[in-house]
């Protein structure tokens, strides 16, 4: 499989370009960045933190990962899979930056894409991957499970990432910095972001809370510096069985939070719900 790690970060202290040596990350101006036992580099400066432990927690990231592992969100990864690999030219690797990667669901399913798309036609997808995470847990667990990608802690507020270099731009149930997306894309590069619509999770939001806020109205705005290409509806059904996965579903959501104590309490009592997944595919490609 033709997938390696990304090499385009910058320094988070004064954006020159870094350059791995050994196992650290240099600037020209001295700056240096060990790259952790576990394979990760922290980029994240102190004064860019907003707490001591930014990002979700250590239970959040367990959550998630027994979750996604699970198998109950496969058809959103296999649907960017297609997005970026049914454009993957020959030669350069692609590159491939996924913000706010978590634990790296995601891109270990896009390149599990990759390789079976070597295996069937004999031709490798050549790949680039990034993923960037706030949350140190987030970013330890990826590392972890793939290690032919490059992971950081980092916010999508300030990539640690050098500009007009990317080529994808994943933001997948995340936190969008459209400036920031654009900075670092190359012209032409496309930013791929799946958002809750209106009916997603509804059974569970129906349980949890009092009632349900109408989906907000009004046209889509289009960011600076973009353009939209045709996007996707991925609306399927998924079966908890267990109050186990269904406890691990609203840890890994901000509803753990927003719910009432009463909420939290019926969700707990639960030992199956059949969900909607209701997502939406936006694609935006850079000018």
């Amino acid at each position: 499989m033709s997938t390696t790690r990304f090499m385009a970060l910058a320094c988070p202290l004064d954006g020159n370009d870094l350059h791995k040596s050994g196992n650290t990350w240099r600037c020209a101006d001295g700056h240096s960045f060990d790259i952790a036992r576990q394979g990760y580099v922290h980029l994240l400066p102190v004064q860019n933190k907003r707490s001591r432990d930014p990002g979700d927690s250590k239970a959040m990231v367990s959550a998630r990962r027994r979750f996604l592992e699970a198998g109950y969100y496969r058809p959103i990864a296999e649907a960017i899979g297609r997005a970026v690999l049914d454009e993957v030219p020959g030669g350069v690797p692609l590159r491939c930056l996924d913000a706010g990667c978590g634990e790296g669901y995601y891109l270990r399913k896009l390149a599990d894409a990759a390789s079976e798309i070597e295996e069937a036609s004999g031709k490798a997808p050549a790949l680039a991957l990034l993923g960037v995470d706030i949350s140190k847990w987030a970013v330890l667990a990826a590392a972890k499970r793939l290690e032919v990608a490059t992971w950081v802690v980092g916010t999508n507020a300030h990539l640690p990432v050098q500009t007009g270099c990317v080529d994808r731009v994943l933001c997948l149930f995340g936190f969008p910095v459209y400036a920031e997306f654009a900075r670092v894309l190359k012209p032409g590069g496309e930013l791929l972001m799946v958002e809750p619509g209106p009916d997603h999770l509804r059974e569970l939001r129906e349980i949890i809370y009092p009632s349900l806020k109408p989906p907000r109205e009004g046209g889509e705005i289009v960011p600076e510096g973009f353009a939209r290409r045709p996007g996707e509806t991925l609306r399927f059904t998924i079966e908890l069985e267990s109050a186990e996965s269904i406890a691990d579903l609203l840890t890994m959501t901000p509803h753990l939070h927003r719910a009432s104590a009463e909420g939290r309490e019926k969700a707990a009592a639960l030992t199956s719900l059949a969900l909607t997944v209701d997502a939406r595919l936006t694609r935006l490609v850079r000018e």
